[in-house]
């Protein structure tokens, strides 16, 4: 099942889109540091991960989609492509629970530039800023999966946790994406 032209709802998760394997691209993530780089966020303020104290969670994905503009063609057939507002919904809606486990800071990420994302987390209510990587120098750092479409560099969905500026656990593949959230969630509830 395909959209309708000019009908992309990019809250709704289509039927029988690809799962992602692990292709193993983030084997290397957890125990590494964050370089020392700031990245413009949704809020209006630089953000440094390595800077950061306390428990971080940043969810990573692609793109966002607008409603009602078309996604790029065969979207739906990369694997873990599809699902970018419903990953940054669930994170919005478990925001409170995620506070109660002791996150001190959350944000999205992605490689789209902070005009762009501002757009998403208007319409979403996000009560967290997004940050792009749009130069990707983060991704380069850490050498982020990525994959390549309509000539555009991406991130491949994931979620790291992040505690002192240092990467503690990584969530890789992402699937589904709105059930993300949930899966941050329950693995800090049995972390301690």
């Amino acid at each position: 099942m395909t959209e309708a032209p000019g009908m992309h709802n990019p809250n709704a998760l289509p039927p029988n889109i690809p799962v992602p394997q692990d292709d193993g691209a983030a084997r290397h993530l957890a125990g590494m540091k964050l370089p020392d780089l700031a990245l413009p966020g949704t809020g209006g303020a630089q953000v440094n991960l390595s800077k950061l104290k306390g428990r971080t969670v940043v969810y990573v994905y692609p793109r966002t989609g607008v409603p009602g503009v078309d996604t790029l063609p065969g979207w739906d057939q990369i694997p873990g492509a599809r699902g970018c507002t419903p990953q940054s919904c669930s994170f919005r809606d478990h925001f409170g629970e995620l506070k109660r486990l002791g996150v001190a800071q959350l944000y999205g990420l992605s490689t789209q530039d902070t005009a762009y994302q501002q757009e998403a987390a208007t319409r979403l209510y996000l009560p967290f800023a997004i940050l792009s990587d749009e130069k990707l120098a983060l991704t380069k750092a850490l050498k982020l999966p990525t994959f390549t479409t309509s000539g555009m560099v991406l991130l491949k969905r994931m979620a790291l946790v992040i505690d002192d500026g240092v990467i503690n656990k990584v969530f890789y593949p992402v699937f589904p994406p709105d059930k993300n959230a949930a899966e941050v969630v329950a693995w800090l509830q049995s972390s301690g």
